[in-house]
Order: C-alpha cells, then structure tokens, then sequence
C-alpha cells in the first residue's frame, strides 16, 4: 500500500509540474485518501500486535 501512496504522490508531482493541476489534484487526493487508510490499519494491527 505504501508503493501505491508514492506512486500517486509522485503522479501528482509530474502532473503538476506539467500544468495538469486538476489530474494533480486528483492524484494527490488518492494519495491522501491511501495514507489515511494505510495509518488506520497500522495503527489497528499495532494495537492488536501489543494486546
């Protein structure tokens, strides 16, 4: 999951640099939105690892 955060960051930071900013936009959302989904289960299974 971390590989499909980097690789919609990196996509937004190309896009953007070629004036696609709405792409951009959408790519960081989907960046955004993974990591947030990506922090929840880590932080799910590290309280089930500790318990």
């Amino acid at each position: 999951m971390i590989a499909w955060i980097i690789i919609a960051a990196l996509l937004a930071l190309i896009f953007a640099l070629l004036g696609f900013t709405t792409i951009a936009r959408g790519f960081a959302a989907i960046a955004k939105v993974l990591f947030y989904i990506f922090l929840v289960i880590f932080l799910i299974v590290l309280i089930i690892h500790l318990l």
